[in-house]
């Protein structure tokens, strides 16, 4: 770890500080679970209870989940993915499906336009491995890589408002779709027409092929609101 002995004034908040960056940066990555308190106040030079208020405060933010005898694990890379976090358990599916709607499609057009051979080669790489973890039946490591694919068109926009609202948003995504549930056969959509139009630089198409993944999506939420209800 690249923590830092603290020094005396506002001993919380530069341990908070320290704390967010080990977040942000990714040394500590979402799900991980943290040093102990007793290693971290060890390694920033602060007693235990210094550690313990930092803690505390990046819970109440929503970057960490303390889980009773378990430990602390990274729940949110920002702020702003903490509070979405927050918002989303309290949603309704269809109003999270709009949102994603609204990021992914326009995510999709502005990539067919800006993408460069990096941006191509890496799109790819992602659809791969989202097709591997279908095929190797891995619910888990399909999310994961559903959610690495979208987040590879978006960073192909270049628009740096868009990436990081959307890396926000799709962290707090990321237990949505574990709560939804469903088989790997009814949450699998293509995406290779995505891609195909983003390759061509067909703006219009890769719009198109976008929506219609979306479109997919609400049907098969809408089937199962209606087989539960």
């Amino acid at each position: 770890m690249s923590l830092r002995t603290a020094q005396r004034a506002s001993l919380v908040d530069q341990v908070i500080d320290q704390l967010k960056e080990q977040i942000t940066s990714g040394s500590w990555q979402m799900n991980a679970k943290i040093p102990t308190e007793t290693v971290l106040a060890e390694h920033l030079g602060v007693g235990r209870n210094t550690v313990r208020e930092a803690v505390r405060a990046l819970t109440h933010a929503g970057l960490l989940e303390c889980r009773q005898g378990d430990g602390t694990y990274v729940r949110a890379i920002s702020e702003l993915s903490g509070a979405m976090a927050r918002r989303l358990r309290a949603a309704e599916q269809l109003e999270i499906l709009e949102v994603r709607r609204a990021l992914e499609v326009e995510a999709a057009r502005l990539a067919a336009t800006r993408r460069t051979g990096a941006d191509v080669a890496s799109i790819e790489a992602a659809l791969a491995a989202r097709e591997k973890a279908w095929s190797d039946g891995d619910p888990e490591a399909f999310v994961e890589s559903d959610l690495a694919f979208h987040v590879a068109v978006v960073e192909a926009t270049h628009n740096r408002v868009l990436i990081d609202l959307y890396v926000d948003f799709s962290a707090a995504l990321r237990a949505s779709i574990a709560a939804a549930g469903g088989s790997l056969e009814q949450n699998y959509i293509p995406h290779d027409a995505i891609v195909r139009a983003i390759v061509a630089g067909d703006a219009t198409a890769a719009e198109r092929a976008g929506h219609a993944c979306m479109e997919h999506i609400l049907i098969a939420l809408t089937d199962s609101a209606t087989l539960t209800s």
